[in-house]
């Protein structure tokens, strides 16, 4: 397979992921959307580095994940934090956890 088809479904997948972020109003819609942009993003590291012949796309890839796997617990951790005091995962409602 040509790995610029690869590259068509990650920019797929990161304007499917932005549009959700960007239209919905769900914290844990817009925590999955840009879960999804980021996987998009390392689609396209592991495109680029088996196109190049070398592993350094990959290994920057492997990074991101563990990023986002921390990301995931801090961000459910807010999530739930939200959903407990307002019950509601409503981004809107975001704003009046402030002080």
């Amino acid at each position: 397979m040509n790995p610029v088809n690869y590259l068509y479904l990650a920019a797929l997948l990161f304007t499917i992921g932005a549009t959700g972020v960007l239209i919905r109003r769900n914290a844990i819609v817009v925590f999955m959307c840009i879960e999804l942009m980021l996987n998009a993003c390392n689609l396209t590291l592991v495109a680029f580095s088996r196109m190049h012949g070398n592993l350094d796309g990959q290994i920057i890839a492997f990074f991101t994940m563990v990023v986002a796997a921390a990301e995931v617990v801090v961000g459910l951790a807010i999530i739930v934090s939200l959903f407990r005091s307002r019950h509601s995962a409503s981004v809107d409602d975001a704003s009046l956890m402030k002080l």
